[in-house]
């Protein structure tokens, strides 16, 4: 039976963060509140080893640091499921890092799984079906007193991840994958959390692209709008409205904003007044321009375009057929980057080989194959 302690204090996380210093493996997962707070954080931090689990409270925790000196050290094997997000908020809220790093979403990929979601991958790989219920799904784990529930629905997370680990590093071993899994992982160790550039934020908001300078005017005074109301409401950007109603108030600033649906409560009054105050000033802005990337391929002939797309075709056709016989999702296989610049410039392959979008074992594995396709595309 499975023990599951909820780690309140400092001294008591010291003494966890001992323990587990002692073995080979922790398996890691974080809960946080970002679908109910303007600022999200990390609300939870789960910990399990040998079938037991801990639940880190670090609400209640002045000093973390003890964690922060588990997750670095690169002694320890950390073992998480689809870590991208994890990663990115421990760095985030306490700049921790994490080494040696193990993703059982990873492992499952290159070993074929096509369903890479916990539950999914517990399912396949360690005989265990877990049970979510739809209310803590979307837990607002921020609130306490912690439940017994929401406890052993964290710790869920966490308690199975080695048994499922396990049983991937057998059949990588068998399809002599191991290898590649131990990039991938060691390049998510290197993620990091980025805040976004808040004067040009609004440049990145999906669907955004194709707006023209007046409408991106718009745009930046309806997004600053937005983000006001978020952090006024302590709510998350999209719990105001979403994206795609962004981009359609800069494209038709002078709509009825009762006939914009996903409005909410700024489709009338009073909550409209301010809404349509800052269309009024995006109208009222200079256009903006976006700016010029650093560097832009020179446009293509008719011709040139015709034999771009023949090369791509191929070269995504190659993939493809790789992917088939391996038993794999063909995008692990290459990047598309890489084929798209590859189609454009065909004799950069060895330029390709030390761009980062390439890895070591995509290049030891595919290299001579891909030098071959090349060639006989002319």
């Amino acid at each position: 039976m499975s023990q599951i302690e909820l780690v309140d204090t400092t001294e008591r996380l010291s003494e966890i963060i001992s323990h587990l210093c002692t073995k080979s493996q922790v398996a890691v997962d974080v809960e946080s509140n970002g679908f109910f707070r303007y600022q999200e954080r990390v609300c939870l931090v789960q910990l399990a080893a040998d079938d037991n689990a801990w639940i880190v409270d670090p609400l209640a925790i002045d000093d973390l640091q003890p964690l922060g000196i588990l997750l670095a050290d690169p002694s320890i094997g950390k073992l998480f499921h689809a870590a991208g997000n994890d990663i990115r908020s421990l760095h985030r809220d306490w700049g921790f890092q994490v080494r040696n790093l193990s993703d059982t979403s990873i492992a499952a990929a290159f070993v074929g799984s096509t369903q890479l979601g916990m539950q999914a991958v517990l399912k396949e790989h360690a005989g265990v079906e877990l049970t979510k219920p739809r209310n803590l799904q979307r837990s607002d784990w921020s609130l306490r007193p912690l439940k017994a529930d929401a406890l052993d629905y964290a710790a869920s997370d966490v308690l199975h991840l080695g048994h499922a680990w396990n049983s991937l590093v057998e059949q990588l071993g068998e399809f002599s994958r191991l290898d590649w899994v131990r990039e991938e992982c060691e390049r998510l160790e290197e993620v990091r959390y980025t805040p976004a550039e808040r004067p040009v934020a609004f440049l990145s908001t999906k669907g955004s692209y194709h707006l023209d300078g007046a409408a991106l005017a718009v745009l930046r005074s309806v997004h600053e709008f937005r983000d006001q109301e978020a952090r006024r409401l302590d709510r998350p950007l999209f719990k105001v409205f979403s994206d795609p109603t962004l981009v359609q108030l800069s494209e038709e600033p002078l709509i009825e904003l009762s006939d914009v649906k996903g409005l909410g409560r700024y489709a009338h009054p009073p909550g409209n007044k301010g809404l349509r105050q800052a269309i009024s000033r995006g109208l009222a802005s200079e256009p903006v321009k976006r700016p010029e990337r650093e560097w832009t391929p020179g446009p293509l002939t008719p011709e040139e375009r015709k034999a771009v797309d023949a090369r791509l075709r191929a070269l995504k056709g190659w993939r493809s057929q790789i992917g088939e016989e391996m038993g794999l999702n063909p995008g692990l296989l290459w990047p598309a980057a890489s084929l798209e610049r590859l189609a454009r410039y065909p004799s950069s392959l060895d330029v390709e080989f030390n761009s980062p979008d390439v890895r070591r074992w995509q290049q030891r594995e595919f290299g001579a194959s891909m030098r071959a396709v090349l060639q006989s595309l002319g």
